[in-house]
This record gives structure tokens, sequence and C-alpha cells, in this order.
């Protein structure tokens, strides 16, 4: 902690800001890996659908399909056999679901899905903070060259499950979005 003497009460308030997010960053780099386990990565969404990765236990890409489960009765069916026909083929242990748009509806249709089926994977509401920045940056297009941006952040988040340390490392420390005001403070007091 720094003395706070005559401090200027801006400074102050940037040096709190950026320990707090020091604090919330280092929390979350440090979170326990679910293990290496075949994991359906979920990136939710309404509108767009929701982007289905499938993840082999080392992390490697497999599979990916856009679903539909949010449009309609008829979708949301052909939405569940294809989650269920993943389960079924590549043994998932581990479902990733992003926590943003349409996470809570998302994880209610998983869960919907796991109740009708013997074998039941365990299902964890990722953090996706900084997916898309991951997704359109040069370590990704590297990784994935051939991929679509939206199939890149899907993979993010189930390897985010996996691996949390190994998945944000690649990742902006300020595009994970885990401090208070990170950008509004003084930046060369933020990169000490």
């Amino acid at each position: 902690m720094f003395p706070v003497f005559r401090c200027d009460r801006k400074v102050y308030a940037f040096i709190v800001a950026i320990q707090t997010f020091e604090a919330n960053l280092r929390n979350l780099l440090l979170a326990s890996p679910a293990g290496m386990k075949p994991t359906l990565a979920v990136d939710p969404g309404f509108r767009t659908g929701c982007k289905v990765a499938v993840l082999s236990d080392t992390g490697k890409y497999l599979k990916y399909q856009a679903i539909f489960p949010h449009s309609g009765e008829g979708k949301r069916k052909q939405a569940a056999e294809i989650v269920k026909g993943f389960i079924n083929q590549y043994n998932i242990q581990l479902i990733a679901i992003g926590n943003g748009t349409a996470s809570r509806e998302t994880d209610q249709f998983i869960g919907e899905i796991l109740k009708q089926i013997q074998a039941k994977p365990i299902k964890v509401i990722v953090n996706e903070s900084g997916a898309s920045i991951y997704s359109a940056s040069d370590v990704a297009r590297e990784e994935f060259p051939d991929l679509d941006i939206t199939v890149r952040g899907a993979i993010s988040i189930g390897r985010r499950l996996q691996d949390p340390l190994a998945e944000l490392v690649k990742i902006d420390p300020k595009s994970i979005g885990v401090g208070q005001y990170q950008h509004d403070v003084n930046q060369k007091l933020h990169k000490q």
C-alpha cells in the first residue's frame, strides 16, 4: 500500500483502482482449472445463435456448429439434437457456457438437455471477458487461421474452463475487464 501524506487525491484514487485491478487479475489467472477433459464450449447468443465448439481433452479444436435454441420450438429441438449428438460422439465431460448475452437462457437450455441423458457432463458458466479481443487478435489468427472469429471466441471460452491461466495469458490484461476504471487511470502508473 502506498503511503498517503500530501499525495494528490486523484493519484491516490488511481493507485487504489490499479491495486484492485491487480488483485482481481491475480484471482482470475490463478483460478483452478477444471482439468483436461473433452469440452463443449458454448458462446451464447439470441439473434446470431449460440456458437458451439467441441474441444478435445487437450484443448484441440475438433468441431463447430451454430445452433439457435432461442428462435422457436422447431430450432430449439434441432439444437438439442445437435448438442446431444456432440455429447455422445465426443464423450463430453465439461460444458463451458459464456456469461454474456443469453447465458441464463442457454444455461437453462443445456440443463434441460442434461436431464434427458445418462452420462451428464459438468456444466459451468465461464467469464468470457476478453474472448472477443482474443478472437480478433494476431495470436488467434495464427493459432486458427482458417476459422471465423466467432468460432475462435467459443474455443477461448472452453479453454478458459479447461485451463484458465494458459488461455488468459494470450490477452492483454487490460482487455480482460476485471478492474475498476482501468482505462481512466494514469496509464504510466497502470503499466508498473
